[in-house]
């Protein structure tokens, strides 16, 4: 005798289908996003050929990743020039407050979302910042771009990027990879900016972190928690 049991469903398709009703329902697009967001659990999955890591190092949350796997599902539904403001340029939609976004995306989801923004985001904007004032004092020299990237590196690390990343691939055992996908620079970038935090005076840190966040501030308008 077979016997069949109603599995329940996986915490990602119960995440799809609320962001489907929801939209359907009349809900805005973007807050069933986010609810959906919340409403998801898999760190990292394949669809396809296209594979997706959400979450970087552990407890950093690239959480436009996941809203662009999430708008696939629901592309017919949403309205273009707002769907790809948000997945390129980080531009949502509505306004809304800090506490309401961290409401709906629910507090670790919040919380690794902030890991994510400061220690890739803005690690990020550091190094390109960093790398204008090395160019911009060094602007009558012939130089190269690897002398360029080095400088920047010292100025930050202590240590050219090359050393920094034999430290990285040693710790995290990749002393195989030649090359490193986007993935893996997320991985890379987070790592740094973990080592910076051990390595570097708060002082330094504070300084860094604070120039990093006014060009951000002042180029794209973002506020300091990575959206709007």
């Amino acid at each position: 005798m077979n016997v069949h049991t109603n599995q329940p469903a996986p915490p990602e398709e119960k995440a799809i289908k609320h962001l489907r009703d929801s939209i359907t329902a009349g809900k805005h697009w973007y807050l069933a996003l986010l609810e959906a967001v919340n409403m998801w659990q898999i760190p990292e999955e394949k669809v396809g050929k296209r594979k997706y890591k959400y979450i970087i190092g552990e407890d950093a949350f690239d959480w436009l990743l996941l809203a662009e796997r999430l708008c696939r599902t629901v592309d017919e539904l949403l309205p273009e020039e707002e769907k790809y403001a948000l997945l390129f340029n980080g531009e949502p939609p509505l306004k809304i407050e800090p506490e309401e976004f961290r409401r709906l995306i629910g507090e670790q989801k919040y919380q690794q979302h902030l890991n994510f923004f400061y220690g890739i985001t803005v690690e990020e904007v550091l190094l390109q910042v960093v790398e204008d004032e090395v160019r911009k004092e060094r602007s009558l020299d012939y130089i190269r771009e690897e002398s360029i990237t080095n400088e920047t590196y010292k100025r930050i690390y202590d240590m050219t990027q090359a050393e920094l990343l034999k430290l990285f691939k040693r710790e995290k055992g990749y002393h195989y990879l030649h090359e490193m996908d986007m993935t893996m620079l997320k991985e890379f970038t987070y790592w740094s900016f973990k080592y910076r935090l051990k390595t570097c005076d708060r002082a330094r840190i504070a300084s860094d972190t604070r120039k990093a966040l006014t060009w951000l501030k002042e180029k794209t308008g973002k506020n300091t928690q990575g959206f709007g």
